[in-house]
C-alpha cells in the first residue's frame, strides 16, 4: 500500500484553508507579522506540495509597520467562485487586539492578487466565504454572543450576506451556533459547505492548544437552525495525551477529490524533547468518509497518523528545489521571510552578484521592528543550516551573523562583532528578553563560516574562518526556548540571517554567499 507522511507542510504553516479547481488544489496559512503574507502552495495529489508564492507580497497590500509578535494575519481562507480566486482574512494589528477584516482576488492564484477589500463592519476573527447555488455569497466569523458571554472566551458563529459587486457587506446578521463543547471557549474557524442539500458548518474549538478540536453541525437553511451531530468533536487529540507525537489538532477545512473521496486538511504540531513545539502549528491531512450524514474521520481509528494511506489520486512530485540557495535569482525564493513589511533598501541580490548583501539598520531583532534580517521556518526536528558571511565590523555597535529566531524576546544569536581592536564571535541566548553571552571566541578573518545543527532539542553551534575547518562554539545547547511553550504566542521558529548597528547610523553591510538546509526527521 502507497503511504505518505504527516505533516504534509513541515514548520510553521498552521490554519490551512483548501481550494480545488478540477484537477488542482490551492492551500494557504496564516503568516501572522512576517512579510510576504499568505503563502499559497499547489498540489495535484494532496501530499506533495509546491509554494507558487504568497497572495499579500506588496507593501500596499500588507502594512505590519510594529505589528506586535503572533499579530498580524490570522486564519486565511481561500476559494474559487466562476473563474476567481477569493482569499479572506483578518488583520491583528495591535496589542490590544484591534481587528480588521479583508479579502483580495485574482484570476491566477500564483498572482498578481488585488489590493485589500476592507470589510467595515464585522467584529471577530478567521472569516470565510461561501458561495450558495442561487448566486448569493456569505461571509461567516466568530464574535461575542450578543447576549453576552455564558463563560470565559465564548464565542458564536455568525452570518451576513456579501456584496462582491459593492465590495460591502449587507442585510441582516444570523447566529448560527456557538458550537458543540460547552465552556470549551474560543469557537472560530468556521466554514460552510453545502452537500446533499445540507449545508454543513465545520468549526474549531477549544483554543488553538492542547484542547484544540474541530465539530461539526448542519441545516437545511444557511441561517439555520443548525443540528450538531453526537459524535462531536469529529476530531481531536487532547484525549490521547501530551506524549501522543501529534498534538493540538483543529482548525480545519475539507475539500473533495474529482473521483468523490474526501479529505481534511487541518493545523497540528509535533512536540519533541518533552512537551516543546518549536516548528509550531503546522499543515496536516486526514481522510473522512460520510455515515448517516456525517463526517466519520480516518474510519476505524478517528485520528491523524504519522504515516496514512495515499489518496486515491496520482502522485505528483515536484522538482526539487534543492537544499542550497546561492543567491543568484533575481528575486528573493519563496522560502525567505522579512519580519514585518520591509521598509527601506537594506537588501540587494545586485550589489554583489552572486551575494545576499543585508545593510546595516538602526533597529535590532530584539524589537517589533524591521530588522535587517530574512529567516526561513525550521521545518524538522533534526536539522543542519549554514552559511559564509564576509562581513568587517567598522564600530562595536555593529553586528552580524545566523539568528535562530522564535520572538523578539527568545532566541540565539550567533555574530560577529568588534570589541577594542579584536574581532569576536559570540553565542548570545536570549530568554525574556535578558541576553546571555554562552560563548565568545576571537577570531581573524572578515569570511566566516556559521553552521547551527539539531539533534531534537540539543542545538550545536560552530564555526570556521577557512572553508570547512570548524571550530565548536557552543555544543548541545537546550533549544527549548525556540517553542511558544517557553516564549508564548502563536508562530514557530525561524533561522534567519542579520546584521545591525544596534541603534546607531551606519554604511556597513554583511554579505552572504550561501544558505544551505537540510532537514532529516527519519
Amino acid at each position: 500500500m502507497k503511504t505518505f507522511k504527516n505533516p504534509i507542510i513541515p514548520g510553521f504553516y498552521p490554519d490551512p484553508s483548501i481550494c480545488r479547481v478540477g484537477e488542482d488544489y490551492y492551500l494557504v496559512t496564516s503568516s501572522f507579522e512576517y512579510f510576504p503574507g499568505v503563502p499559497i502552495f499547489h498540489s495535484k495529489d494532496l501530499v506533495h506540495w509546491k509554494q507558487i508564492g504568497h497572495v499579500l507580497d506588496r507593501p500596499e497590500q500588507l502594512n505590519l509597520d510594529q505589528t506586535p509578535n503572533s499579530r498580524g494575519i490570522y486564519a486565511p481562507t481561500i476559494r474559487y467562485h466562476e473563474g476567481v480566486f477569493y482569499m479572506i482574512t483578518t488583520f491583528v494589528e495591535s496589542k490590544a487586539g484591534a481587528r480588521m477584516n479583508f479579502y483580495v482576488t485574482a484570476t491566477d492564484p500564483a498572482g498578481d492578487w488585488s489590493d485589500p477589500n476592507w470589510l467595515e463592519t464585522p467584529p471577530g476573527i478567521d472569516p470565510s466565504l461561501f458561495f450558495d447555488d442561487d448566486g448569493k455569497v456569505y461571509y461567516t466569523g466568530n464574535r461575542k454572543p450578543p447576549s453576552g458571554r455564558q463563560y470565559a472566551k465564548h464565542n458564536e458563529i455568525w452570518l451576513q450576506e456579501l456584496d462582491v459587486d459593492k465590495k460591502q457587506l449587507v442585510g441582516p446578521t444570523y447566529s448560527l451556533w456557538d458550537g458543540a463543547l460547552k465552556n470549551a471557549h474560543a469557537q472560530e474557524a468556521p466554514h460552510l459547505y453545502k452537500i446533499n442539500g445540507w449545508y454543513y458548518l465545520i468549526i474549531a474549538e477549544g483554543g488553538t492548544g492542547h484542547t484544540h478540536a474541530v465539530t461539526i453541525a448542519r441545516s437545511k437553511k444557511i441561517t439555520g437552525p443548525y443540528e450538531m451531530t453526537e459524535t462531536n468533536p469529529i476530531l481531536t487529540h487532547r484525549h490521547l495525551g501530551r506524549d501522543y507525537p501529534i498534538v493540538n489538532v483543529g482548525h480545519a477545512d475539507i475539500v473533495e477529490t474529482q473521483h468523490g473521496d474526501w479529505w481534511m486538511v487541518c493545523l497540528a504540531s509535533r512536540p519533541y524533547g518533552g512537551y516543546y513545539r518549536n516548528l509550531g502549528r503546522e499543515t496536516f491531512l486526514v481522510p473522512f468518509v460520510w455515515e448517516d450524514g456525517w463526517p466519520i474521520v480516518n474510519p476505524g481509528k478517528g485520528m491523524i497518523e504519522e504515516e496514512m494511506a495515499f489518496p486515491q489520486l496520482t502522485e505528483h512530485r515536484w522538482p526539487s528545489e534543492g537544499h542550497a540557495d546561492s543567491f543568484e535569482a533575481s528575486e528573493l525564493s519563496d522560502q525567505w521571510n522579512f519580519l514585518r513589511t520591509p521598509r527601506g533598501n537594506f537588501w540587494s541580490l545586485t550589489e554583489r552578484p552572486g551575494y545576499l548583501r543585508l545593510q546595516a539598520k538602526k533597529e535590532t531583532i530584539m524589537e517589533q521592528e524591521n530588522p535587517s534580517f530574512i529567516g526561513r521556518r525550521q521545518q524538522h526536528i533534526h536539522f543542519l543550516a549554514q552559511t559564509v558571511m564576509a562581513f568587517k565590523p567598522q564600530t562595536e555597535y555593529e553586528t552580524a551573523g545566523l539568528v535562530l529566531l522564535q520572538n523578539h524576546e527568545y532566541q540565539f544569536r550567533m555574530e560577529v562583532l568588534l570589541e577594542g581592536e579584536k574581532t569576536y564571535i559570540q553565542l548570545v541566548r536570549r530568554e525574556a528578553g535578558v541576553d546571555e553571552r554562552m560563548a565568545k571566541n576571537e577570531i581573524d578573518s572578515d569570511n566566516v563560516y556559521l553552521k547551527v545543527e539539531a539533534e531534537g532539542q540539543a542545538y550545536s553551534f560552530a564555526y570556521a574562518t577557512k572553508a570547512w575547518d570548524w571550530q565548536v562554539l557552543a555544543d548541545r545547547v537546550d533549544g527549548t526556548i525556540l517553542s511558544t511553550d517557553q516564549a508564548g504566542g502563536f508562530v514557530g521558529a525561524y533561522i534567519g540571517l542579520y546584521v545591525s548597528a544596534n541603534g546607531e547610523d551606519s554604511t556597513n553591510y554583511a554579505d552572504f554567499d550561501w544558505f544551505e538546509y537540510h532537514g532529516n526527521d527519519k
